[in-house]
């Protein structure tokens, strides 16, 4: 099967199982809010009742998330050649808009509560649904969270960790209503407000989240290092340097990367390398090598490799300079040009003027050409 085969099978799994999670929840949480919101009314219970309304902003989001799976995955056109997967990003963020709101207003009716409070009336039944619903929310978590991890989905692992959360926060309602029923101390308002503040920050924390995957944000460690060692498995490939992923929705990613090679290969020779290793690459993780660049490096002259050393060394003396890669010189036309990876802790400007100066004056006869890099991947 072709790549863009391969991608498209896995796009429309991906879909199907999103879909059936989101709808097993949506269920579950209807039918949760419906039996907490009798409760929370019957027995005057303000942390019931923000419970069944947390219930309700969950199937909300499982709602949105199906919606945003359906707009992600619908296939590229002229507009948008790259496809539709960021769309999911957006639904994430309206998502977390929602989980906000609800934690805020849930705040401000707690408060009410405990400068006016009411007398909760609880009954045996009561507790019970509120124990049958924690242990749904814990069967349900796990669950979501495994299926987004499963497809990965951030929508739906944000889900399943929201609904194991929702099972404490549920308990904790639990305890405040046993506590009243053994002793009459009411602390439900105050657990109210404490189920609130956690609704917020559990809310601004996916708004977080999704910022930082609109954003752009630094290449997952595990998959960097995984590409990277795919391609230096290849004999002629001396390193890989330059790794640079593009996230166009989740399972959707775009990368290139430079390839060092022997200066000896022939252009017919780097061709059959290239397709082969971007085949390799996504077969193993699904990244599509959009660009492969090619640094040559010397392999018929033996002093450059002692030119190399020096000036690695002088280079890599500077914290700042993290590596040197793709090195080559040309003693007969009297020219050297290399990259350098620069960390965040200095301006490029002035570590370029820095390691120009250095190296010039070790090699004064030589045209030094020195390119900066950013340290975009591990």
């Amino acid at each position: 099967m072709s790549q863009k085969g391969r991608a498209e099978t896995e796009a429309a799994e991906r879909e199907r199982t999103i879909v059936r999670t989101s709808l097993i929840g949506i269920a579950a949480n209807i039918l949760l809010a419906g039996f907490k919101a009798v409760i929370g009314f019957l027995s005057h219970s303000i942390a019931v009742t923000l419970d069944a309304v947390n219930n309700l902003s969950d199937a909300l989001s499982s709602i949105i998330t199906i919606i945003g799976a359906k707009l992600g995955g619908k296939a590229p056109d002229r507009k948008h050649p790259l496809g539709h997967g960021r769309v999911e990003y957006l639904s994430s963020m309206i998502v977390s808009g929602i989980v906000l709101y609800a934690g805020i207003t849930a705040l401000i009716e707690s408060i009410r509560k405990i400068i006016h409070p009411e007398e909760p009336d609880y009954a045996v039944i009561s507790l019970v649904i509120i124990a049958v619903a924690v242990a749904v929310k814990i069967v349900l978590g796990r669950y979501v969270k495994k299926q987004g991890e499963k497809v990965n989905s951030g929508a739906l692992i944000a889900s399943g960790s929201d609904a194991s959360f929702d099972a404490i926060l549920s308990a904790s309602v639990l305890a405040s209503a046993i506590l009243y029923m053994t002793t009459h101390i009411s602390v439900e308002a105050y657990v109210g407000a404490l189920i609130a503040v956690m609704i917020i920050k559990a809310g601004i924390e996916m708004m977080s989240e999704t910022l930082n995957d609109i954003l752009g944000h630094r290449a997952d460690e595990e998959t960097s290092r995984k590409i990277k060692a795919l391609l230096t498995e290849e004999p002629e490939v001396r390193g890989a340097y330059d790794l640079f992923l593009v996230d166009y929705g989740p399972n959707k990613n775009l990368a290139s990367v430079h390839l060092e090679l022997p200066e000896t290969m022939t252009v017919d020779e780097v061709d059959k390398l290239t397709r082969r290793l971007e085949w390799k690459v996504f077969k193993e993780t699904g990244v599509i090598l959009t660009s492969v660049g090619v640094y040559a490096y010397n392999t018929t002259d033996a002093e450059v490799a002692a030119i190399r050393s020096r000036i690695e060394s002088l280079v890599l003396a500077h914290d700042w300079a993290l590596q040197m890669h793709g090195f080559y010189a040309e003693r007969a036309e009297k020219r050297i040009r290399f990259d350098v990876v620069l960390s965040f802790d200095i301006a490029r400007k002035d570590a370029m003027e820095i390691l120009q100066k250095e190296v010039q004056e070790a090699y004064p006869d030589y045209e030094i050409m020195i390119v900066p890099d950013v340290d975009i991947s591990d």
